[in-house]
């Protein structure tokens, strides 16, 4: 691990020196490439530098714990700081670890969110409306932007189908594990006996692909423009400024209608198109690990029930790592990051396990 770590730092050092050369600053595109690489060994070097400090306090203290010249006071001080510094040492060891584990490319890319109802009908729309609150509150509270995309929304307020882009920096990082079924139980505003209904609704978690990642042949789609509408088939826009994209080689349809202009809709419905189409050819490479090694916090099949929402009972239970909260009232008011560092913390404990196989 020493040696990797040197060889980061040498890195680390090279890319400081050329961040200032001539060829480098004249270049945005190289200069761009360079500061991302800094920026992403720059916590990994500064944690080895702090590491080895202590490694030299720890030799400095052991010395003088070993003096035999020295005052007893003064070495049992130093026999103290000893056992701190070793501590210390040993917590840096795994941090180390975990911050040489690989890197999951897409964890600083914005997101396209889809909530989509499942079963329970009317009852699903509307926690699908609950979820999308849910998100809209917590990116809010950690300085993200919502750029809506498209929704489809019922006569009582809830949603068939909403997606929305969540701009900001580790977005994915943070929301790439909200992907799976999320089940809910309560008594339905509808249900006049006061009857537990069970719901589902399906969040899809997909990072904003650039460009040079997806390359999208104008012969394979079909667009169409259409007239904005909103519920119940009302027109709330009598342009045709609302755009439908169909790829013909994969069958997805993307729909956007929620700028006024027929431009930004586009752009936003090829942004989700190129995301999908990313999706598939990321699963095409994950299949085969999948199939031996099935991560603790699930696989992010849509298909998967990854979490329970009981009101009667003000629970929340993430099924993935066995997450129980007691308090559904502050999680449904966007407080959820309390889940997303649990299960942030279980995916990097089963990677560095599964490092710990594969050495």
């Amino acid at each position: 691990m020493r040696d990797k770590l040197i060889g980061i730092e040498t890195r680390f050092e090279e890319i400081e020196q050329n961040l200032g050369a001539e060829d480098v600053l004249s270049d945005p595109e190289k200069l761009r490439h360079l500061m991302k690489e800094h920026k992403m060994l720059e916590p990994v070097v500064e944690a080895f530098r702090a590491f080895r400090r202590m490694e030299c306090e720890l030799q400095e203290a052991e010395e003088l714990a070993s003096d035999d010249t020295s005052d007893s006071a003064l070495r049992e001080m130093a026999e103290e700081e000893c056992a701190a510094l070793r501590a210390s040492i040993a917590d840096m060891q795994i941090e180390l670890k975990k911050l040489l584990l690989p890197r999951d490319e897409n964890d600083d890319k914005n997101v396209i969110m889809e909530i989509r109802a499942g079963a329970g009908g009317e009852e699903a729309a509307l926690f699908a409306g609950d979820l999308y609150r849910m998100y809209t509150m917590y990116a809010a509270s950690v300085g993200w932007k919502l750029e809506p995309i498209n929704q489809n929304e019922t006569e009582l307020g809830g949603y068939r189908e909403i997606s929305f882009m969540v701009v900001g920096e580790g977005a994915y990082a943070q929301l790439k594990f909200e992907s799976g079924v999320h089940r809910v139980q309560r008594v339905p505003k509808t249900e006049s006996q006061g009857r537990i209904q069970t719901s589902t609704v399906t969040v899809a978690v997909l990072p904003e692909v650039e460009d040079v990642q997806i390359t999208i042949h104008p012969s394979d789609l079909e667009v169409e423009t259409l007239k904005s509408s909103g519920a119940g088939g009302q027109h709330i826009n009598k342009t045709e400024s609302a755009i439908r994209i169909y790829h013909k080689p994969t069958g997805i349809v993307v729909f956007c209608q929620e700028e006024r202009s027929q431009m930004k809709n586009r752009d936003k419905a090829m942004r989700m198109l190129r995301a999908k189409l990313y999706e598939i050819e990321q699963q095409k490479q994950t299949d085969h690990l999948t199939a031996t090694r099935r991560s603790q916090v699930g696989t992010g099949d849509r298909s998967e029930k990854i979490r329970t929402y009981n009101y009667p009972q003000s629970r929340m239970t993430d099924h993935r790592i066995g997450l129980t909260l007691y308090q559904l009232d502050s999680i449904m008011n966007g407080n959820i990051g309390a889940i997303i560092e649990a299960l942030i913390t279980a995916d990097t404990a089963e990677k560095m396990k599964a490092g710990e196989h594969e050495n």
